[in-house]
């Protein structure tokens, strides 16, 4: 029986002019490496290394590496073909490291989820990347991913295959996968497109982020170096493995490329972590300032060894000058702030930098060739010193999203420079202070929320006139989200509308962490102002109130 034909998609590219590519590989910064390239020369040099530790699995990189050929081999025995594209949903489990390498080897396209995304965002990924299959787990965190699997497959049928890690009810299990090992194809080229990352959403669901292997496994090399990683390393994986951070900044691909070893944490809580650390000799990780903070009050009262700790690296969001103190003080390891986007430019104070510097910055770039404007309202660039808009390009820093025309317009310049969203001061030393955000993008936790998207579903409540979702500054958090609610002829309790939100299939981290009812916006808001003005006052009323209260 013949297979069948395989459907028409967009092509995924993400193409840099030739001079520009030439430039990259002079330098040196592209190498021609590919993920199942590195990847397979690490499990013959350090075949009996232990490369994964988590959920009870100790595996070396032979075994990490025949893991990925079993499951790749068998992804394409169950119909798959080179080239389609696959949302991988996993959590912090050696399963989700070996699922990633297994659709690298088959020339399959990961399309990550966090363990946090509900149908709403599941969907929009798998429509927007025309997926052909789900990877999931039976369970995390007490959620039974197979209902999301089925209601995925009913809303978006080209998604016509799903892979579970654990009992699979009526779907494939990923631990029975196999298949020949000659049906495998070589190694891809390495400027084609290695995976889709997701963005962090600004103006609604996310956008996806085609990065290639060339640019992507330079980000993490260059990253080894600034971050002290190499084959005595031991890097923690605490934040969600899907993320950028923890993936790339070195993360642990960054790790795995040294030689390394990977520990898992199932849980960033510093009661899961501190005894990984104790007995792991955990070296670095990686923690959004909140997590950071608990690290810090915890460090003092726990009984756990944690002198093996060399660096915590601190990122997502900004970590304040007052916190930064805080976090040396209690773990007594060395403190590297790293400021980044899946998108590409990613900046890190670097290990030998003055403490001044690393308490008050966000870091500077990692390469030579990253490109860094700062410019006003109108363009023009500021001095040193002063706030302005962030602009990069270079050689891990995407030129085009995918499939988002409208996107590739308001985000890239003409010379292929990428709009960050972010407002900085940019130092003669070329660190970087971020001030925030030029939009309505609430950071909270450093998971990023649309205040746009918010509205939209809150307004879809039969109760509810207007809304307007805003950032409020908060010490724990960093930020929290605040809705402001114009009520129908009924007011609903906050509850409800929680309730509401949470009910229409949307990550938790997205439900508004306050309601607050009002009459009206005034007299000059809805419709007179935009949204961004409208949420700009709302915000300054809030926090002027909470001053007088207080």
């Amino acid at each position: 029986m013949s297979k069948p034909p395989t459907p028409q998609r967009l092509p995924l590219r993400q193409t840099w002019p030739d001079a520009f590519v030439a430039r990259y590989r002079a330098a040196g910064h592209w190498r021609g490496e590919t993920f199942p390239g590195f990847l397979r020369e690490r499990a013959t040099r350090c075949a009996e290394v232990v490369a994964v530790v988590g959920g009870g699995a100790r595996w070396t990189y032979a075994q990490l590496w025949a893991e990925a050929e079993r499951i790749a081999a068998g992804l394409l025995a169950q119909g798959l073909v080179p080239g389609d594209r696959v949302v991988v949903q996993l959590g912090n489990i050696p399963e989700f490291i070996a699922v990633v390498c297994a659709l690298f080897r088959a020339q399959l396209v990961p399309v990550y989820a966090l363990p946090a995304h509900r149908l709403t965002e599941v969907a929009h990924f798998a429509r927007k990347a025309e997926a052909a299959a789900y990877v999931c787990a039976e369970r995390f965190d007490a959620f039974d991913y197979r209902a999301l699997a089925r209601d995925l497959q009913a809303e978006v049928p080209a998604v016509r295959r799903v892979f579970v890690v654990g009992a699979p009810a009526e779907f494939a299990a990923v631990a029975s996968l196999d298949g020949p090992r000659t049906a495998l194809p070589g190694d891809p080229d390495p400027q084609a497109v290695a995976f889709l990352q997701i963005s962090g959403g600004s103006t609604g669901l996310s956008k996806l982020i085609p990065r290639t292997h060339d640019d992507y496994i330079y980000s993490f090399r260059a990253s080894n170096a600034l971050c002290g990683i190499d084959a005595n390393s031991v890097y923690m994986v605490a934040l969600p493995a899907a993320h950028n951070f923890p993936m790339s900044s070195p993360g642990f691909f960054g790790a795995l490329y040294a030689g390394a070893r990977v520990v898992l944490s199932p849980g960033p809580g510093p009661d899961v972590a501190f005894p990984l650390i104790a007995a792991e000799r955990v070296t670095c990780v990686g923690l959004v300032p909140p997590l950071a903070l608990l690290w810090a009050d915890a460090a003092g009262k726990t009984a756990h060894d944690l002198s093996s700790l060399q660096v915590l690296q601190v990122g997502g969001a900004k970590l304040v000058p007052e916190a930064a103190r805080r976090v040396v003080a209690s773990l007594g390891c060395r403190l590297q702030q790293v400021f980044g986007m899946a998108e590409g430019l990613v900046n890190y104070t670097r290990l030998d930098d003055p403490d001044e510097l690393v308490l008050t910055t966000q870091g500077r770039p990692i390469s030579d060739d990253d490109e860094v404007l700062v410019v006003d309202d109108h363009g023009v660039p500021v001095t040193d010193g002063e706030v302005g808009h962030l602009l990069t390009r270079g050689p891990y820093t995407i030129r085009a999203y995918h499939n988002d025309a409208a996107a590739n317009a308001r985000s890239f310049t003409d010379d292929g420079f990428y709009r960050t969203g972010d407002m900085v001061q940019r130092l003669p030393s070329g660190h970087l202070i971020v001030q925030g955000r030029a939009t309505d993008h609430i950071n909270r936790a450093g998971e990023k929320i649309s205040a746009e998207e918010i509205e939209d579903h809150l307004l879809a409540h039969p109760q509810v006139f207007d809304a307007a979702v805003v950032s409020i500054p908060d010490d724990f958090l960093g930020e929290r989200s605040c809705a402001f609610v114009i009520p129908g002829d009924e007011t609903p309790r906050p509850a409800e509308l929680k309730a509401w939100v949470r009910g229409r299939g949307l990550a938790a981290f997205k439900v508004p962490d306050q309601i607050v009812f009002v009459d009206a916006f005034g007299t000059t808001a809805v419709g007179k102002i935009s949204r961004r003005e409208l949420r700009a006052q709302l915000r300054a009323r809030f926090l002027e109130d909470q001053k007088d209260a207080g």
